[in-house]
């Protein structure tokens, strides 16, 4: 039950995006399509779940017995370059149009703040390692609802008439706005 309340409360009720506001590059610049946000969605899915498992590894098993605490934020940082690297040079390889239709946001996973909140969250939190992954794909499955979300209420405005003050960006973060007040109703939940 634990781990239920642990994925529950990742993906829902502190979501990454809607209630700590990490990760808002991503989601405001590739959230125009729907295709494009699974897209993104599942890329990120990916690099929070292996980075972070990677990180806690490496903290529990070298960094911490050598007592180079430290030494983590870098550490966890070069990790997720690398890691980053080798899911953009697959997706390259396996899926062009997803790789085209990403364009600028998937190099941008590397900066994306989520990625390294995650690894250094599994680590501040003390989570062992059953723990540490059911963290690494619930919040990422929150990322990428919300992102999918947001990217089908976007679609959808395009066929409505917005004025013109609102068009593009402003009616998006409003429609965030309102995403995030929605989803403050399951705070007390979990």
């Amino acid at each position: 039950m634990n781990l239920l309340t642990l994925f529950l409360s990742a993906t829902l009720i502190n979501n990454i995006i809607l209630a700590k506001f990490i990760g808002m590059c991503p989601f405001m610049g590739v959230s125009t399509r729907v295709k494009s946000a699974v897209g993104m969605g599942l890329a990120v899915i990916f690099v929070i779940f292996g980075a972070s498992v990677l990180s806690w590894l490496l903290y529990q098993f070298v960094l911490a017995p050598l007592g180079l605490d430290y030494m983590k934020l870098i550490c966890f940082i070069l990790l997720i370059a690398a890691f980053v690297q080798f899911t953009e040079m697959f997706i390259k390889k396996n899926s062009p149009s997803l790789y085209k239709s990403l364009g600028i946001y998937l190099p941008l996973i590397t900066t994306n703040c989520a990625v390294l909140h995650v690894a250094l969250d599994n680590v501040a939190q003390g989570y062992n390692f059953i723990e540490t992954c059911v963290n690494s794909i619930a919040v990422p499955v929150g990322f990428m609802l919300m992102l999918v979300i947001f990217a089908t209420i976007r679609e959808r405005l395009e066929g409505n008439d917005v004025p013109a003050a609102f068009e593009g960006n402003p009616i998006a973060f409003i429609i965030a706005a309102i995403m995030a007040l929605a989803f403050t109703a399951l705070n007390g939940l979990v």
